[in-house]
């Protein structure tokens, strides 16, 4: 297992199965938050995922401190818009956690502030807000496996 990926609250069922598709074929664990702005056996979730759902590696977990008490010597990468330092500007290693918030309001404070020297951002005009979170999680996922050399892809 090359990397994780961590949901923190995600409120839109179709982002979700498109990022478990992701990472089911890409060998990435999915870390799911809750609570989550839908039911887990959503059909729109379900469909969004495809046929991967059985090769998927998911967690489940009530907070983000809780996560982080499970994994407490993993590099916590968070995505944000007010990152100043683009995706491509870190090393990543295996096991290294992606952080993504939710939908409409990105990750809370208090976990930015606890990981300012690792904040990423996806390079975007500035014009525009931001980009949809099943894409973000995709770009910064290949990112990550293009440094390690793609492990156990083909």
């Amino acid at each position: 297992m090359p990397f994780h990926i961590v949901l923190v609250e995600p409120e839109i069922p179709q982002n979700t199965g498109n990022i478990a598709r992701t990472c089911s074929v890409t060998g990435v664990k999915l870390h799911l938050v809750h609570p989550l702005g839908f039911k887990i056996d959503d059909t729109k979730l379900k469909r969004a995922g495809l046929d991967y759902w059985h090769e998927l590696d998911i967690e489940h977990h009530d907070s983000f401190a809780q996560l982080q008490a499970k994994y407490p010597a993993g590099r916590f990468f968070c995505a944000t818009t007010k990152a100043s330092r683009a995706h491509t500007d870190f090393q990543y290693e295996e096991g290294d956690f992606f952080v993504f918030g939710k939908e409409t309001k990105g990750l809370p404070p208090e976990i930015l502030n606890r990981h300012r020297e690792t904040l990423i951002r996806i390079p975007m005009r500035p014009s525009t807000r931001s980009l949809n979170l099943s894409n973000s999680v995709a770009i910064v996922v290949y990112e990550a496996l293009r440094q390690l050399n793609f492990p156990g892809l083909s």
